[in-house]
């Protein structure tokens, strides 16, 4: 199974990927926890490329292809491997993120970077998909470390984003759920865990009448 979080920066996502690790983990099921951009050498080393804040500024066109690489050599190389395994693959962020970000924030063309990602991910579609959602002046305010290059984007760009993955979300209400993200991480979490593991049943129940 794989699972997804999207999000604007500093809505939580990573918190809540890794308490959804512990609590599967504790029901005795295999997890891998990723990211994008990353999960691999390669990818890793085309993330610092990317976010480096005192790194060359990056041509949209150029950043979405680095995106893409990175997002190629990470599913062919660990994710799916990871699914064929048996794993449930939980990752910080995918292929929609490239749609909010480079889409709606950056203005490039949707229908083209759909295609880039089909891809770049070779047709893998996350089973479930869960949009950690906060205005972007509270996200933003809730970082704590120092802004990557991404993160220096002014409010409007967030906003954008922000717009973009509720638009995505709302295309495909099947594979995602829209939480708020603005309560505490026990909460949210709560939430995030009875969405998989209504999943998880659903899943039990089609391999029990096969």
């Amino acid at each position: 199974m794989f699972i997804v979080f999207e999000g604007i920066d500093g809505t939580g996502k990573t918190t809540q990927v890794n308490l959804l690790a512990r609590a599967l983990s504790g029901r005795g099921l295999p997890v891998l926890v990723t990211r994008e951009p990353g999960g691999t050498a390669a990818a890793e080393a085309i993330r610092r490329l990317l976010l480096d804040p005192a790194g060359e500024s990056l041509e949209p066109l150029t950043e979405v292809l680095l995106y893409a690489a990175a997002r190629a050599q990470h599913v062919a190389r660990k994710i799916r491997p990871a699914l064929a395994a048996g794993r449930v693959v939980l990752c910080d962020r995918f292929a929609d993120a490239t749609l909010a970000y480079q889409g709606f924030g950056r203005g490039l063309e949707i229908g083209a970077l759909a295609g880039l990602n089909a891809l770049a991910a070779g047709g893998l579609v996350p089973a479930l998909t869960f949009l950690l959602d906060m205005p972007p002046a509270e996200a933003l305010a809730r970082l704590k470390r120092p802004a990557d290059r991404m993160e220096r984007e002014g409010i409007e760009f967030y906003r954008q984003v922000r717009r973009g993955y509720l638009e995505l979300a709302a295309r495909e209400p099947g594979r995602y759920r829209v939480i708020d993200a603005r309560p505490a991480a026990g909460t949210v979490h709560g939430l995030v865990l009875a969405a998989v593991e209504e999943m998880l049943h659903e899943t039990v129940c089609r391999f029990s009448r096969a």
